[in-house]
C-alpha cells in the first residue's frame, strides 16, 4: 500500500470487478476514513497489457492513439518517440472546460471509478497511473474540474483531461481548502512526477468515469428520496386523516411490481398504530349505517386522492428504476470503458466504442424522471394540506388557530408562500428531467458523429434530486405543522419519531416568518440522513428506511 494514513479505519482494494455504488458513495463523502488500494491482481494484468502495448509499437503498426494522432487525426501516424509529447498535447488540448467546478465529492468519485476501470489491466498502462489517481484520492489532492464540455463518447475527455494533468505534475489542484500547482503539491507529498508513456492519457480521458461519478452518487440518493417520499406520505395521510386500507398488501399482491409492494409496505409500517389515518373499517364505522335513508354524507371519505392513494405506485416506479440504474451503473464503473485495449492473451489490440455513455444516459435520463414525478406527487400533497378546501378540517394555509375576536385574526397566511416556493421548485425539477440523450450532436470533424450526452444526464439527474430534497424540507415543515394542528399524540410510532426529530429543530410557526432558515436546517437532516435513521429506530425492522431497492450512501465500503 502506497499511503500510509493512521487516522483512516477503512482498507478496501480495486480490482477493475468489484466496485459497488455503496463504495463509491462511502469513499467520497467520508475521505478521511478511507485508504483505496490497487490489488496485487490487477498490477500483473497492467504489466502484461503494457507489455503488449510495447511489442506492438516495435513492429512499427499503426495502434490509434498511440503511434496515430486522435479522432479523426487517425489517419497521421507519429514515430514511437513522439508519443509521450502526444499524449501530453491530448490532455492540454481538452482543458477547456466552463461553468462551475464540480463538487468535491464527485471529484472523488471520478478519481475512484477511473482508477478502478484502470485496474481491469486492458488499457496499456502501467500500474503508477493508476496508483498516481489513488494517491490523490487517499491524500484528498483534488483536480480543479469544470462541470461542462463533454458529450459523454470518446469518453468524458475534457473534464478527465484535468485528472491527466494532475496525474503528470500539471494544472491546479485542491488540497486541505488550498488551491495550488499540482506539482507543488506533488513534492510536499513527497511523490515524484510522472512523465506520460504512449497511451497514458488517452486511458485516463477516454472513459465514463467523470458521468458515472455523477451518476452513482445520484443513484445512491435517490433511494433516500424514495424512503423520505414514503414518510411524508405517511404524515400526510395523518395530516389529512386518511385512509391507510390504500396501503394494504392485498392489492400489491394483485400487482406485484416490487418498487410498489416495498413502498406500501413502508407507508403502511409508518402508519402502523396511528389514529389519524385509520384502517378502511374504521373509516366506514365512523359513519353509522344509512338504514331507511335514501342518502348519508359519510364522516370521512373512504378514498383519499391520488397523491396520497397512488402514492406507492409513484415512488414504486422510482424504487424499482433506482434499482436497475443502481445495476447499470456498477456495470459501467467496473468495465474497460476506454479506446483502445488490449487483449494479452491473443496478443492484439482491439478499438471500439466502449467509452460511449449510452446506458449511464438511459439510466439517469429515467432516474431523473422517476424523481421529478415523486417530487410533483409531493407538491401535490403539500397543495392538500395547505388548502383549506381539502384539508379535512385544518386551518387555512395552516395559520394557528386564533380566538375569535382576536387581533391575530385575518392578519397571517402561514404556509402559502411555502406552497408558492415549492410549486417554483417542483416546475424546475420537472423541467430538468427532459431527456439528455436524444439530443446527441456531431463533434470532432464528425468523427464523433453519435455522442450519449451522459454526462448531461448525470449532472441533471444529481440536480433534479436536490431540488427533491428542498420539496421534501419544505413539506415536511408543513406536515408537522398540520401535526401541531391535529395533536401529535395520535401519531404512529414511525411518524411520531420524525415529528419530534423536526421540532427538536425547528419550532411551530405561531405567526408569520421568515422559514427560509427552517428550510435549511430539515435540509441538512435530510442530507445527513438524520431523518430516515431516526425513523428507523422506531419501527418495525421490515420497514426500509434508507434502501430496499439500491445501494444506499451511508455504509462503509466492503
Amino acid at each position: 500500500m502506497a499511503i500510509s494514513a493512521p487516522e483512516k479505519d477503512k482498507l478496501f482494494t480495486v480490482d477493475g470487478y468489484q466496485l459497488s455504488i455503496q463504495d463509491i458513495a462511502y469513499t467520497a463523502r467520508s475521505p478521511q476514513h478511507v485508504v483505496v488500494e490497487l490489488s496485487s491482481d490487477s498490477r500483473e494484468r497492467m504489466d502484461a497489457s503494457r507489455a503488449l502495448k510495447q511489442r506492438l509499437i516495435d513492429t512499427g503498426q499503426p495502434i490509434y492513439g498511440v503511434t496515430t494522432g486522435f479522432g479523426d487525426s487517425c489517419i497521421r501516424q507519429i514515430a514511437p518517440a513522439k508519443t509521450s509529447d502526444l499524449q501530453r498535447n491530448m490532455f492540454r488540448y481538452h482543458m477547456n472546460g466552463t461553468g462551475p467546478l464540480v463538487p468535491d465529492e464527485v471529484v472523488r468519485a471520478t478519481l475512484l471509478i477511473r482508477a478502478n476501470c484502470l485496474a481491469r489491466g486492458n488499457s496499456g498502462v502501467r500500474p503508477a497511473i493508476a496508483q498516481r489517481v489513488l494517491d490523490y484520492l487517499n491524500h484528498d489532492v483534488l483536480p480543479l474540474i469544470p462541470e461542462r464540455g463533454s458529450v459523454g463518447a470518446s469518453g468524458d475527455l475534457v473534464p478527465l483531461s484535468y485528472v491527466a494533468a494532475a496525474v503528470f505534475g500539471e494544472g491546479s489542484v485542491r488540497h486541505r481548502g488550498t488551491t495550488r500547482p499540482a506539482t507543488d503539491t506533488l513534492g510536499d507529498l513527497g511523490l515524484t512526477r510522472l512523465e506520460p508513456e504512449a497511451k497514458d492519457a488517452l486511458a485516463l480521458l477516454n472513459g465514463t468515469s467523470f458521468s458515472s461519478a455523477f451518476a452513482s452518487l445520484a443513484v445512491a440518493d435517490a433511494s433516500r428520496v424514495c424512503a423520505l417520499g414514503e414518510l411524508c406520505t405517511a404524515l400526510a395521510a395523518e395530516a389529512l386523516r386518511g385512509n391507510r386500507g390504500h396501503f394494504s398488501e392485498f392489492l400489491q399482491v394483485h400487482k406485484p411490481h416490487p418498487g410498489q409492494a416495498a413502498s406500501a409496505r413502508n407507508i403502511a409500517s409508518l402508519l402502523r398504530g396511528s389514529r389519524l389515518a385509520l384502517d378502511h373499517d374504521q373509516v366506514i364505522q365512523l359513519t353509522g349505517e344509512l338504514g331507511a335513508r335514501g342518502y348519508l354524507e359519510l364522516a370521512r371519505p373512504i378514498q383519499d386522492r391520488y397523491s396520497v392513494r397512488c402514492a406507492p405506485n409513484v415512488i414504486g416506479v422510482l424504487r424499482d428504476t433506482a434499482h436497475w440504474a443502481s445495476q447499470w451503473i456498477e456495470v459501467e464503473v467496473n468495465s474497460s470503458n476506454d479506446n483502445p485495449l488490449f487483449d494479452t492473451d491473443a496478443g492484439a489490440v482491439y478499438s471500439g466504442g466502449n467509452f460511449f455513455g449510452g446506458h449511464v444516459v438511459q439510466a439517469m435520463d429515467s432516474l431523473k424522471t422517476a424523481v421529478a414525478n415523486v417530487t410533483d406527487l409531493l407538491d401535490r400533497q403539500l397543495e392538500l394540506v395547505i388548502d383549506e378546501k381539502f384539508n379535512n378540517g385544518l386551518t387555512p394555509n395552516l395559520i394557528p388557530r386564533y380566538p375569535d375576536g382576536s387581533w391575530e385574526e385575518g392578519l397571517h397566511h402561514g404556509f402559502k408562500g411555502m406552497q408558492l416556493a415549492c410549486s417554483a421548485i417542483t416546475a424546475e425539477a420537472l423541467k430538468t428531467s427532459g431527456p439528455a440523450g436524444i439530443f446527441s450532436r456531431s463533434t470532432e470533424a464528425h468523427n464523433q458523429d453519435k455522442v450519449s450526452m451522459a454526462p448531461i444526464a448525470a449532472r441533471d439527474a444529481r440536480q433534479v434530486i436536490a431540488l427533491a430534497e428542498e420539496v421534501i424540507a419544505i413539506h415536511l415543515l408543513a406536515l408537522c405543522q398540520a401535526i401541531d394542528l391535529r395533536g401529535p399524540e395520535s401519531m404512529a410510532a414511525g411518524t411520531r419519531a420524525c415529528y419530534e426529530l423536526i421540532r427538536s429543530h425547528v419550532p411551530h410557526v405561531a405567526a408569520d416568518r421568515s422559514m427560509q432558515d427552517d428550510i435549511a436546517t430539515v435540509i441538512e437532516l435530510i442530507r445527513s440522513d438524520q431523518v430516515p435513521t431516526e425513523v428507523s429506530t422506531a419501527v418495525p425492522t421490515e420497514v426500509s428506511t434508507a434502501v430496499t431497492t439500491g445501494p444506499g450512501a451511508g455504509r462503509s465500503p466492503h
